[in-house]
């Protein structure tokens, strides 16, 4: 896991080398291993390490192959690379380091963009050829690893971070009225292609981009798994306890292929289901002393800060080297403003500065960890998804948006200042093609399709990227292996809703976890402090939210914000989200980027 940045040009000049550099400057948390540049004529590409795989120089990047004609950067891990490079070596291809990003090289040479369809893993990739001057870029099928685009008529740039774009300077740093109606609505989320940023926009997952040195640009999407009955695979039939037996084979596998590393690799244990079945699965293949990390904080509004007791009970069930990390108070307020600038776009979940603090702590101990992050949206686990159990595919949108969104078109007319309201009900319509689209049995797989390919890969995927990687940490999430996402999607709707959510998950996991894990009331990482906003972090919103920057900017209505700031705890949204904290995040992270 690495940053990658770079640039290609159109009008006949040479790369601007400078800005490669500043962009990669910029990513050197992500990367603190090392750094390198390379440019040929109009293509520049940059890069920050994180070592991994191949811990020699031998792996350094951007990676030349000059038998081949390729240089590539690349940010990920391709959890097949030893199987790659078997096959690889079969049909001819000589190697000079063990790395997989020479993997990457050599499979593009031999596949070109279909080496996509080889890869298992998270990636995001860049490979200049030599002698056509094509550039590519990649992303994988789950969005896990990101790639932030801005281009114009001259030249393209692209970066692992939004903020790295911006220390290339010429980025057009306008609010986009579109994504502000979709983080106003859709739950803070800001789907592909689109950013706050009107000049910043994002390379959609599982899409290959091939650009020629004319600016000419052909887009491949090469996944999206059906949410069908149809689909279903051979090995699974019909009962509940075949699907059982098949969602625990997958990702017994999925947890495996997340071992690959040539350093220690740790679990994030929350103790929810999701992480402490990681670890008994890892527990099953034998892995001893298993570093595991929970984090906790101090109670506020009446609402407990941590989680210790059923990690705790994790950890002694299976005997890992367990680190429990209590964060108190005079922490939170200073790691609150560090995460803030760390989000390459602004992200309201309160439990972003529980992963950054955690990720702080972890980073002391492991440079890789596995996380549960995924698991609610693959195997429905959320509240919003039993009331699109019975609905029709024609009313699937009206019930979604009523679950799931903030507030509707109407009301947010209310908070916006006119020149930043769109006219027509953006964010409705975006969910409502979404779930029209064919490819969904029902209405609640199309709405699992939806969260799946939209919110999950720009919120809490996004999340655990951006707060992991601020301090060199490389998070794996084996519930987005795409091969259990797979067959998630074939699964019958109604096993997965079943038992409170994530139902054939839960029985997957009895014989292998405690009773009292598996049906505990579903938890989240509790932040209380933010949910219920006062003293000192009422003060960071309040100047974010009056101060010259905000009121020359002009977003809000005034009035309502005033009145949120009366009563901070009062306004919420739909799924109970403090109202206040997002209009005062917007701000945070905008001033925090200097725009």
């Amino acid at each position: 896991m690495c940053g990658l940045s770079g640039e290609i040009r159109f009008d006949g000049r040479p790369a601007d080398v400078a800005a490669v550099a500043r962009m990669s400057e910029v990513m050197s948390d992500r990367g603190p291993d090392g750094s390198g540049l390379w440019s040929l004529g109009p293509v520049a590409l940059g890069h920050r390490r994180l070592k991994i795989i191949d811990l020699s120089d031998r792996g350094a990047q951007p990676m030349t192959d000059s038998d081949l004609g390729l240089t590539a950067v690349f940010n990920g891990c391709l959890y097949n690379y030893r199987e790659l490079r078997e096959e690889l070596e079969g049909r001819g291809y000589r190697f000079f380091s063990t790395s997989d990003t020479e993997v990457l090289v050599k499979a593009f040479h031999r596949w070109g963009i279909d080496c996509v369809d080889h890869f298992k893993g998270m990636f995001a990739f860049a490979v200049a050829e030599r002698d056509t001057g094509r550039l590519t870029l990649g992303r994988d099928r789950l969005g896990v690893k990101p790639l932030y685009l801005s281009q114009d008529a001259d030249r393209l740039r692209f970066a692992s971070t939004l903020p790295a774009l911006l220390a290339g300077t010429g980025v057009d740093t306008g609010i986009d009225r579109v994504a502000l109606h979709h983080y106003m609505t859709f739950h803070s989320v800001v789907p592909v292609e689109r950013t706050i940023l009107t000049g910043v926009r994002k390379l959609p997952p599982a899409t290959v981009r091939t650009v020629e040195p004319d600016g000419t640009v052909t887009d491949r999407r090469y996944w999206q798994p059906p949410y069908t009955r149809s689909a279903l695979p051979d090995h699974a039939g019909p009962s509940p306890s075949e699907w059982r037996e098949a969602v625990l084979d997958r990702l017994r596998v999925a947890v495996r292929r997340r071992m690959v590393a040539d350093v220690p690799v740790g679990v994030l244990l929350s103790g929810g289901l999701d992480s402490s079945l990681i670890v008994a699965l890892l527990a099953e293949e034998g892995q001893a002393g298993l570093s595991t990390f929970s984090i906790g904080f101090s109670a506020a509004g009446g609402e407990r800060g941590d989680e210790f007791a059923y990690s705790d009970l994790v950890a002694d069930e299976f005997g890992t080297d367990h680190h429990r990390i209590p964060v108190d108070d005079t922490r939170l307020l200073p790691a609150l403003e560090h995460a803030v600038r760390a989000m390459s776009e602004p992200m309201v979940s309160h439990d972003c500065v529980a992963f950054h603090l955690l990720s702080q702590e972890v980073s002391r101990h492991v440079k890789v960890v596995q996380s549960g992050q995924g698991a609610d949206e693959v195997f429905a686990g959320y509240s919003w998804y039993p009331p699109l159990a019975g609905v029709s595919r024609e009313d699937a949108a009206v019930t979604y948006a009523g679950e799931f969104f903030d507030r509707s078109h109407g009301t947010l007319a209310g908070i916006l200042s006119p020149e930043y309201m769109p006219e027509r009900d953006v964010s409705g319509e975006f969910v409502r093609r979404h779930l029209a689209a064919p490819g969904a049995d029902t209405a609640l797989d199309a709405a699992l399709r939806l969260d799946t390919e939209v919110m999950l890969v720009d919120d809490p995927v996004k999340r655990v990227d951006n707060m992991t990687m601020a301090f060199g940490l490389e998070a794996r999430t084996p519930f987005l292996d795409h091969e259990l996402v797979e067959l998630a999607a074939a699964c019958p709707p109604d096993l997965k809703i079943a038992s409170g959510g994530k139902g054939v998950l839960k029985d997957a996991a009895r014989g292998l976890l405690p009773a009292e894990i598996i049906d505990r009331p579903k938890g989240y990482f509790p932040v209380p402090a933010i949910r219920h906003i006062h003293g000192p972090f009422l003060e960071l919103v309040r100047d974010a939210l009056t101060g010259q920057a905000a009121r020359s900017r002009g977003l809000f209505d005034q009035p309502y914000v005033d009145k949120l700031l009366a009563a901070p705890d009062e306004h919420r949204t739909t799924l109970g989200a403090n109202a206040l904290w997002q209009l005062g995040l917007l701000e945070l992270w905008l001033q925090a980027q200097g725009v």
